[in-house]
């Protein structure tokens, strides 16, 4: 194995490397060695270096002092599910199937409707392995940021929770990139929206930013997002997928609702107001990286009229909006809809969702459902 660093984030499709074992060995005794089956590209690792000015701390007090927060705590060490055998990875959708509800694209009534049948199946396998990778990228993130909330979070419940997260996250990195890398066939960067704030997040010495964007912008966009792909998506496999890791995001977004709630009440007005600040300018990032500006490249399109499109399509700019009725109530319950940056949000035309419930009113019984059989089709 080898590490390749670089200074810039990949901004090529990569397609997988993967192959089953069956097809790269007809004979099981033909190559018993692993290494005689692997190519440079299988053990070269592209990673990205970034510095951050982490202080950490320790907690010496080992009681017990949210509840709410060792629940959520109990609850992830009960409902854990292992991404290899929980998961039925025997079903493949077919790619002459779309992956999602046509009637989501955009794109019609405009001259996407004078392409082929095949044409519009490529662009809709695309799209949806651009969702997918933002998906799989987004994980990678949390992971790094849960990661980061064990050193520094302050006190032992949150550690406690911020530990049982990571886990969490690890395994919604294992699962997406197999079902990319096993599913779909390739993959699409990370959307420079989405990395731009995880680097925010990631290098931002205060360890409540890094719970302001992660557990309740991006995992509460997120949550939002996996619950639309399970209305949406006509691939079973995805749809279980999305299930299992719905579960483990409800719980991340309800304790940093939990945790933040008290703590922005011992913040001055200044600091509350660059808090704020801070969520409003998540939210625009956050806007910007739902819309596929690597798909509209790939395919030569102008990607400055499709993203036009999309934002002035009826359809994305609901699913858009519909998305924050997550982020805007447990914005306001934990203090930061302040009188003076309220009148941003109503400009995004989402304060309308702040009156919604909010993941602090916890629904435990939903929270301790075991996980449902899903059928699969027929083969």
């Amino acid at each position: 194995m080898s590490v390749k660093f670089v200074d810039q984030t990949p901004t090529e499709i990569k397609y997988t490397t993967w192959t089953p074992l069956a097809e790269t060995t007809p004979d099981p005794h033909e190559h018993d060695d692993l290494e005689d089956r692997l190519k440079p590209e299988h053990v070269e690792h592209i990673a990205e270096i970034f510095q951050t000015p982490l202080t950490g701390s320790y907690s010496w007090d080992y009681e017990e002092c949210d509840q709410k927060i060792r629940r959520l705590y109990r609850l992830g060490k009960e409902l854990n599910w292992n991404a290899e055998i929980d998961v039925d990875w025997s079903y493949t959708h077919p790619k002459t199937e779309f992956p999602f509800d046509e009637a989501l694209n955009p794109f019609k009534g405009t001259n996407y409707d004078d392409m082929t049948e095949e044409e519009k199946l490529d662009v809709a396998w695309h799209n949806h392995c651009w969702t997918q990778s933002q998906f799989l990228h987004g994980e990678q993130g949390a992971l790094l940021v849960a990661s980061q909330l064990v050193t520094c979070a302050p006190t032992y419940d949150a550690k406690l929770y911020a530990a049982s997260q990571t886990f969490d996250e690890a395994r919604h990195v294992e699962v997406f990139g197999k079902y990319l890398n096993e599913k779909v066939g390739f993959m699409y960067p990370i959307n420079r929206h989405l990395k731009a704030l995880l680097d925010k997040i990631l290098t931002d010495p205060r360890w409540d930013l890094k719970f302001i964007g992660m557990q309740i912008i991006i995992e509460g966009l997120a949550l939002a997002a996996f619950r639309t792909t399970l209305l949406t998506t006509r691939d079973p496999l995805m749809r279980q997928i999305v299930d299992y890791v719905i579960r483990d995001e409800a719980r991340h977004v309800a304790f940093g609702v939990l945790y933040m709630e008290e703590f922005v009440k011992s913040l001055s007005e200044e600091e509350r107001e660059e808090r704020a600040q801070f969520a409003y300018e998540a939210c625009c990032v956050m806007r910007e990286r739902l819309i596929a500006t690597d798909v509209f490249a790939h395919f030569g399109w102008d990607v400055e009229f499709c993203r036009r499109t999309v934002l002035e399509s009826q359809v994305m700019d609901q699913f858009r909006n519909l998305l924050f009725t997550r982020v805007m109530p447990n914005l306001k319950k934990v203090g930061l809809l302040t009188d003076r940056i309220r009148p941003k949000y109503e400009e995004l035309g989402i304060l309308q969702y702040e009156n919604l419930a909010d993941d602090g009113m916890i629904d435990w019984a939903q929270l301790e459902q075991k996980y449902p059989e899903h059928q699969m089709p027929q083969a």
